[in-house]
């Protein structure tokens, strides 16, 4: 499974390093260290963090809302495999996207909870990136 470093993390969740630290002091999120001291969160833990930061809606809380040409990079938070079809949902910040794409798709992409993708927006249309 995936780590990711306390920036990563920040990155992925729409704040700051500081404010992902102070959260990870604070025992919101569980971290370990590596070999090299670094602090770590793993994948399946950052996913369900993300997906409870975005059910919170506080509206006193200032929350960055920014789309980079349409791309929305986060965390895999689930991934629902039928015969053909998939369902592929991503905790961007504050977004939530959910793409319908083939099972095929997920498969080459090698999509699972807690690895990080992200979610491209064209007109009606949302497709699934990996770095």
């Amino acid at each position: 499974m995936q780590s990711y470093t306390i920036g990563q993390a920040a990155r992925l969740l729409g704040v700051s390093p500081d404010t992902a630290r102070r959260w990870a002091d604070a025992g919101r999120v569980a971290t370990h260290r590596d070999e090299s001291g670094r602090r770590l969160i793993e994948g399946r833990d950052l996913a369900a963090f993300s997906v409870q930061l975005g059910q919170h809606t506080g509206e006193d809380e200032e929350t960055p809302y920014t789309s980079a040409r349409n791309a929305f990079p986060g965390i895999v938070t689930a991934v629902k495999l039928g015969d053909v079809a998939a369902q592929v949902e991503i905790q961007a910040g504050p977004h939530r996207l959910v793409s319908l794409l083939t099972r095929e798709a997920v498969e080459e992409l090698g999509l699972e909870v807690g690895m990080q993708a992200a979610a491209r927006v064209k007109s009606t249309n949302v497709h699934i990136d990996r770095p």
